[in-house]
């Protein structure tokens, strides 16, 4: 299976689905969409995954969204894109490297712990806050973001 990722510079639908599947909020996302980077991930011309990260200063970037279809989890290419994403911006100089996630998505705190995200802080409240609609995930309110970062010197 080879995955081949490329930059590209707007969403169509199938993007906006994918990017569904890690933020419920389709106005959040167009918020973010704009001034960011955008990388997807194909198999055959497929698109199976994306990444998007955004510029908080020059020096630091934040990965605001990284998705990938559901018969594809599971199978390192969420940690395929965001490592891809960090050697680009590690060759362009950025220092910090940022990603938040929810209390509740344990299985991405699990990834980004291993590729060497450090919890940073918690925003108490912030899904409650920002979202109209409660999100459960493994059997718990998503209540609070948690950002972690990864830094270079």
């Amino acid at each position: 299976m080879e995955v081949e990722i490329k930059k590209i510079q707007s969403v169509t639908n199938i993007h906006l689905d994918l990017l569904l599947l890690a933020d419920p909020s389709i106005e959040k996302i167009k918020e973010y969409l704009i001034d960011s980077e955008i990388y997807t991930a194909l198999i055959n011309d497929e698109t199976i995954g994306i990444i998007i990260i955004k510029e908080i200063d020059h020096l630091k970037k934040e990965i605001m969204n990284v998705a990938v279809k559901e018969e594809h989890q599971n199978k390192g290419l969420g940690k395929k894109l965001i490592n891809f994403v960090i050697n680009i911006e590690k060759n362009n100089g950025t220092k910090i490297i940022e990603i938040g996630t929810g209390n509740s998505s344990i299985n991405q705190l699990l990834l980004y712990q291993k590729i060497g995200f450090r919890i940073a802080s918690i925003e108490r409240d912030f899904f409650s806050r920002n979202y109209q609609e409660v999100i459960i995930e493994n059997g718990i309110i998503c209540k609070d973001m948690i950002k972690l970062s990864i830094e270079y010197k």
